[in-house]
């Protein structure tokens, strides 16, 4: 994040300060992912540095009162055609927008300008599940990953974890010591998103894979501590997942979308192709929106649609060129 001094350059105390607070707010109060944070502080002050250009001066807060939404859109042809994608340009357009109705909500600024502003369209792409046995695969061979007993039990877990209740990497390491020690228990309370609480239910290979890495782990998992740590007594970061992934994916020949993320999409599309209903299915997820959680029944169709063409005598026959 820019120091203070550095951020005056293109913007004026009262601005930088209001910013600063905003950010300090998104990381306290709504407890964003620090990797979002960083990346809304340098769109807001990528935003900034253009208003200075735009503007012929450092922008205050009667100049962010004032601007119109042609200045917005104007900024996100300066991006666009500075090489900046859909998904950056998106991410950006959401943290102008935080920041102003922030302002906003503090009698600083009018947020009417930046409503105006629409994000550009997102292309399509399908969520990349494991097939059953390949996430079955994943699961059964985490062990694999260390010659540790406790790492390698503690990897086994968390895979476990985002396969049998289809957690998010974070969610799955926010967990603390207090979390998953009654096998009584039939649900857990997950925060996701948003700081929204969910809850999920439990298998018991699930709490069986838990207690084995308890059994195992060198470290206090008391109540109030990280119940997955990293190698030196840490919480585990989501970093050191992802390699040690990268490995087992290698060993057993998946290609690189198996990723622990994966794990949590073929959570959903298993369900939905067992008969699950999508409403569940977005509770499950902690999806806001049922239209997020709709990505699933494209992803059902096009491995029906593969399977009918690989499988039915008439469609390999048009698909090797014979008319039929």
């Amino acid at each position: 994040m820019q120091t203070d001094d550095a951020l005056i350059a293109f913007a004026e105390p009262d601005l930088a300060a209001a910013r600063k607070a905003w950010l300090e707010k998104l990381a306290g109060e709504r407890r964003l992912a620090a990797k979002t944070i960083e990346a809304y502080e340098r769109d807001t002050r990528q935003f900034l540095l253009f208003l200075t250009q735009h503007l012929g001066g450092t922008p205050g807060l009667k100049d962010v009162r004032d601007l119109k939404t042609l200045d917005f859109r104007a900024f996100l042809t300066r991006r666009r055609n500075a090489g900046a994608g859909p998904r950056t340009l998106g991410r950006g357009v959401a943290a102008i927008r935080s920041f102003i109705r922030d302002l906003e909500n503090r009698g600083l600024a009018n947020a009417a300008a930046v409503k105006g502003l629409r994000a550009p369209r997102q292309p399509k792409s399908l969520p990349k599940p494991l097939t059953v046995a390949d996430a079955r695969r994943v699961v059964d061979r985490a062990e694999q990953l260390s010659e540790e007993p406790w790492i390698a039990a503690r990897n086994a877990a968390v895979l476990t974890l985002l396969y049998g209740c289809g957690l998010r990497i974070g969610e799955a390491l926010m967990l603390r010591g207090g979390d998953l020690h009654d096998p009584s228990e039939r649900a857990l309370a997950v925060t996701g998103k948003g700081n929204k609480t969910r809850m999920v239910p439990l298998l018991p290979v699930v709490f069986d894979a838990v207690a084995l890495y308890r059994g195992l782990c060198p470290y206090d998992l008391s109540d109030d501590r990280p119940l997955f740590r990293g190698a030196r007594g840490g919480a585990l970061q989501a970093a050191v997942l992802q390699r040690d992934m990268r490995q087992l994916r290698g060993a057993l020949g998946l290609p690189d979308t198996a990723t622990p993320h994966a794990l949590r999409h073929s959570f959903a599309t298993h369900l939905l192709g067992n008969g699950g209903d999508l409403r569940t299915i977005q509770e499950l997820l902690g999806h806001a929106s049922l239209s997020t959680t709709q990505v699933y029944t494209g992803v059902d169709t096009a491995r029906l649609l593969d399977a009918f063409r690989r499988a039915h005598p008439r469609a390999r026959r048009q698909a090797d060129g014979v008319n039929v």
